[in-house]
């Protein structure tokens, strides 16, 4: 996978003032607010930044928090972990590998297939229904 790397000012360019306060300065929508938390097609959740593939529908699930939850990401090095301890909580991060947009936060109390929630922000996601495609396949 090759890195995007852009300044900061194309990234002010190319998103939106919600977009890119939540991927480029690692904001946070509310719950219940973004448009993919109760989303139940089929399809594949790609970064809105660069367009990765991040999250299939296939692993998406209600955790009941107010945001799109998945227990694993599309495949293995589509996104990164940093340690986060902004707000007075230690969590961690999730980001996308390409393009280093701050996507959400993954916590140990998913379900039963992995024990992981990737707890993601809508806003860094854009949902492509024609591609059905499969962790599995890719």
């Amino acid at each position: 996978m090759s890195k995007i790397e852009k300044t900061e000012e194309q990234w002010k360019q190319e998103l939106d003032s919600e977009t890119y306060r939540v991927t480029r300065q690692a904001g946070t929508e509310a719950a219940f607010s973004g448009k993919y938390w109760d989303l139940k097609a089929a399809g594949m959740y790609k970064c809105v930044a660069c367009g990765e593939a991040l999250f299939s529908s296939e692993t998406k699930y209600d955790s009941g928090s107010g945001w799109p939850s998945f227990y694993a990401p599309a495949k293995e090095g589509v996104v990164g972990e940093n340690d986060d301890q902004s707000h007075g909580m230690i969590r961690t991060e999730v980001v996308c590998k390409k393009c280093d947009s701050h996507l959400g936060h993954v916590f140990p109390d998913g379900p039963p297939e992995t024990g992981l929630r990737y707890c993601i922000n809508s806003a860094s996601l854009q949902f492509d229904e024609s591609d059905g495609e499969s962790a599995e396949e890719s």
